[in-house]
């Protein structure tokens, strides 16, 4: 599956830092919640908080900005984890191998690389798997391929 869209990219390292703090603080408007903009404030997070666990951190983070708005994270709405930890893996290749230097430089090559696209986790996931209850309340492993240095969760 492919998509065509052309994404909204950055003009200011500073633009990605206000959408990353109004996250984090719960005051970032609802309508500024984009796909671009969970990748900046991915990517910002991966990149300038290292004080950030964002494995342990990005759920509650993101639950928490939903709610924050009137969202609701419950089965089919709200805070997908395998989607995001997904891009995580993807966001976190990415940084691996781009020469970009600067903030918005970064995202918005990022926005435009195939770790950015919207599709990106059909690569690893079937669409029955991903849209699934069980992927959106935890993570699941991929079923088509694994995601990009990710490692297996273990439950033993």
């Amino acid at each position: 599956m492919t998509t065509d869209h052309k994404p909204r990219l950055f003009g200011r390292d500073s633009d990605i830092r206000m959408l990353g703090e109004g996250l984090l603080a719960c005051t970032l408007p609802r309508e500024a919640w984009t796909h671009e903009a969970h990748l900046a404030a991915c990517l910002w997070l991966l990149a300038e908080r290292p004080d950030i666990d964002i494995d342990a951190d990005i759920g509650p983070i993101i639950r928490r900005f939903n709610e924050s708005v009137g969202g609701v994270n419950d089965d089919h709405n709200g805070y997908h984890d395998s989607i995001t930890r997904a891009y995580v893996a993807g966001v976190r290749l990415f940084l691996t191998e781009t020469d970009e230097t600067g903030l918005a430089a970064r995202v918005n090559a990022l926005l435009h690389a195939p770790m950015g696209r919207r599709d990106w986790p059909l690569r690893f996931y079937s669409r029955d798997l991903l849209f699934s209850v069980a992927a959106r309340r935890g993570f699941v492993e991929p079923d088509l391929a694994p995601l990009p240095g990710h490692r297996a969760i273990s439950l033993e």
